[in-house]
């Protein structure tokens, strides 16, 4: 039932569910102001009994003294007794006016304490008779008066003041939700309008033209909703640039699931034609053998380092489900150090220039993969520059970052090829062997690893300088 409800009123148009809310809303601050109103009123008319009962008692207290007994009735259907208590136990005097159960009233004689309190007041239900609010006073040690007050005129004052309560709220409440109603249709008429528009937008075939014919127009509705409409033109007019790009992302789609065949289908056709050969060789030259099997292990290997990168690049774009970063406290200064000591080692014919410093720089990352990413862009570095490029590797730190500055001094990158110097497989030499160049997947996957931590990598290039600046968070003190 509550989930057919809630269906229903999902189904609403949104200024009758505006309404409704109004009027749900409206009706909690009635029921919370009429309640307060009502435990108010019920407070101050039994207050002001009380009041009335203790003057009451104040001269029938002198009677008592008098006369022993209470000789007359203040007002009609009002009881009054007096008990002699002794021992806790209440003996009424008579003549008394009291009701055929007169338990209650003898029990509130009782309970009042001897010499502890001079007035007892509480509300109790007379058998046959209703409610009465009864109070007892002592009139001289060992005598109490007690006096019953009937409370059904308060009892009916209550429900007066409820019943017009609940026809004077419920009737507010009926005018709100449906003024509410034509107010809020009224001022979310141009937001609708906005959605005639928006439907009109889905019938628009896109593929004939970029321009959209429709527009929100009108100058009504306030400056929240003129706000919207700017909005939702400018929206509009960016729709263009969004089809825009949408084209050329598809053509890069396609260019890198080009470029990933092919990439692949070299080394497979190489893995082929060396097990050809490996074949012939055992069977006629078996000196040839060890040779073409290297070959074939080569291929392989570049195969498996091709089909390693695409995996990563894949697993970082899916971060959200499976991450690849394990992060751990690591010394970034001595992952720079193996860098550069490696580089040297692979490259004895560059000379490289380190400037690490001797203190630690601790951080939370993964030391495998920025010692990828050191090693990546070192190696494009001994890459694409000439024999004998001088190499400089910087490791810095700032208050918020550790910088790794990675820089050479040769022919630099053209402007026009700096921005895609991260896509993935792109070369700035197209003409550059794979042997020479590499898949176009190295800086792709240092950006994805840096991007991983937190960080970025950046690319200034000008003729005999190019550098990438690699910028690692560090952690704030109170973390």
């Amino acid at each position: 039932m509550i989930r057919r409800l809630w269906g229903t009123h999902r189904r609403l148009r949104l200024g009758t569910r505006l309404a409704l809310g109004m009027g749900v809303l409206s009706l909690v601050v009635f029921a919370f102001v009429g309640s307060a109103l009502t435990m108010y009123m019920r407070d101050y008319l039994e207050r002001q009994l009380g009041e009335q009962m203790k003057l009451v008692q104040v001269a029938q207290s002198k009677d008592a003294q008098a006369h022993s007994t209470v000789q007359r009735q203040p007002y009609y259907g009002w009881y009054t007794a007096v008990y002699d208590v002794k021992g806790g136990t209440a003996v009424l005097r008579k003549p008394a006016d009291v009701p055929a159960d007169s338990a209650v009233l003898a029990a509130t004689a009782e309970a009042l304490p001897p010499a502890g309190s001079d007035e007892i007041l509480r509300t109790a239900d007379i058998a046959g008779k209703g409610m009465y609010k009864l109070r007892a006073c002592e009139v001289e040690p060992g005598v109490v008066l007690v006096t019953a007050a009937p409370m059904n005129n308060l009892q009916a004052t209550m429900r007066q003041l409820i019943t017009v309560q609940v026809i004077a709220f419920a009737a507010a409440l009926l005018t709100l939700v449906v003024l509410g109603r034509a107010v809020l249709r009224r001022g979310l008429k141009p937001i609708s309008d906005m959605a005639h528009t928006a439907r009109g937008i889905t019938s628009h075939d896109f593929t004939d033209s970029a321009r959209l014919p429709v527009r929100a127009d009108g100058g009504s509705g306030g400056p929240e909703v003129e706000e919207l409409r700017t909005a939702f033109n400018t929206m509009l007019e960016h729709i263009d640039d969004s089809l825009a790009v949408r084209t050329e992302a598809e053509q890069r789609l396609r260019r890198f699931v080009a470029d990933a065949s092919h990439e692949l289908r070299t080394p497979l056709m190489s893995v082929r034609g060396y097990a050809d050969l490996f074949q012939y060789a055992a069977a006629n030259a078996p000196e040839e053998r060890e040779k073409h099997l290297a070959r074939l292990r080569a291929e392989a290997a570049r195969m498996g380092v091709l089909l390693d990168d695409l995996l990563l690049l894949a697993r970082l774009d899916a971060a959200e489900v499976e991450t690849p970063v394990r992060l751990e406290d690591a010394d970034l200064a001595e992952l720079t150090r193996e860098a550069a000591d490696a580089f040297r080692a692979g490259h004895p014919d560059r000379e490289l220039t380190a400037t690490i410093g001797s203190d630690p720089v601790r951080l939370r990352l993964d030391p495998l993969r920025i010692r990828q990413v050191l090693d990546n862009l070192l190696t494009n570095a001994a890459v694409h520059t000439p024999a004998g490029t001088r190499v400089r590797v910087e490791l810095s730190v700032t208050a918020d970052s550790a910088v790794v500055r990675v820089a050479d001094s040769g022919p630099g990158i053209p402007a026009a090829d700096q921005e895609r110097v991260f896509d993935r497989f792109y070369r700035v030499d197209k003409a550059r062997s794979r042997d020479r160049g590499g898949s176009g997947l190295g800086l792709a996957v240092a950006r994805s690893l840096v991007r991983a931590h937190g960080g970025t990598v950046e690319l200034t290039s000008r003729p005999g300088s190019t550098a990438f600046t690699l910028r690692i968070p560090r952690p704030r003190p109170s973390e």
